[in-house]
């Protein structure tokens, strides 16, 4: 008997911390009134073009996740949530990727790349990467370092593939 409950204890415990990535609760799958319950000040509307991804979309200019201050996009097709997209100061990606590692658990992948920019200025271009996935569904956080913006997407299935393809 310990011979069982031993190795599923232990299992349990190698899961990441959260069950789904989520923001303030509400996480993929979710429908369009979970979103308005956790954001009261979210404005729903429909998608401006049509796409296979999505159909509706949530804005909120003014979330705290993480103690990051965040402007989240939430995309709905057929009333439940399929991904959603936030943006933050470049200047707390380290606190913001320090809380969706304790949020998510480790990335998958997390790199720093430098890219020529320039030659003649000898000027680069950084940019730091993380990935997180369970199964279909992924977090992918970019940074260009020397901008102000950064931007994490979580979505399922082909998504980013779809949201902007033009049909």
């Amino acid at each position: 008997m310990n011979q069982i409950i031993v190795p599923v204890l232990l299992s349990l415990l190698a899961l990441p911390p959260a069950a789904a990535y989520d923001i303030k609760g509400v996480a993929l799958g979710a429908q369009e009134k979970d979103i308005r319950k956790a954001l009261p000040s979210a404005n729903c509307k429909a998608l401006e073009w049509e796409s296979r991804a999505a159909d509706r979309r949530c804005d909120d200019s003014r979330v705290s996740f993480g103690g990051v201050e965040v402007k989240v996009t939430f995309y709905l097709k057929k009333g439940v949530l399929e991904a959603y997209d936030l943006r933050f100061d470049t200047r707390e990606l380290d606190r913001f990727v320090a809380f969706l590692k304790s949020h998510f658990g480790a990335p998958q992948s997390e790199t720093r790349e430098s890219f020529a920019k320039d030659k003649a200025k000898k000027s680069k271009r950084d940019v730091y990467k993380a990935l997180w996935e369970r199964g279909a569904e992924r977090a992918v956080l970019t940074a260009q370092l020397e901008k102000t913006r950064a931007t994490l997407i979580v979505y399922r299935g082909e998504f980013e593939e779809e949201i902007y393809r033009v049909r």
